[in-house]
């Protein structure tokens, strides 16, 4: 069982994922970590009704969700000041330099890694 992270205590993370065993690994670690977990979501339809319902720390998103790619729910996250990241198994990320900005994980994702990139994504500046 992991330690909470003080700087992740409390934070609202979004966790965009398709893959519903990733997905609950993603939500477990943020939980034992003490951020409070928004979804897990499995498309940009729920994901954009929690980014309009939820005021949100950041978000964890997938880029291929089903065919369908998280960029729309990335743009609105950028529009509310959101920060995320990509945790996906594509090596290409959307030729649009916004996107290729972002931090990215690659899957498989460990724990440590996810809490340490999550925990700079909310760290003030």
């Amino acid at each position: 069982m992991s330690k909470p992270i003080p700087g992740l205590v409390g934070r609202r993370v979004l966790v965009v994922e398709d893959e519903y065993l990733i997905a609950r690994d993603l939500e477990y670690s943020l939980q034992q970590a003490g951020a409070d977990v928004a979804g897990p979501v499995p498309d940009v339809q729920q994901a954009l009704m929690l980014i309009e319902a939820d005021a949100l720390d950041a978000a964890i998103l997938d880029v291929n969700l089903r065919g369908d790619s998280v960029y729309a729910v990335a743009d609105q996250l950028t529009a509310c000041g959101v920060p995320y990241l990509f945790a996906t198994g594509d090596v290409q990320i959307a030729d649009r330099s916004d996107y290729r900005s972002r931090p990215k994980l690659e899957k498989p994702i460990l724990s440590d890694e996810l809490l340490r990139a999550v925990n700079k994504l909310v760290a003030p500046s």
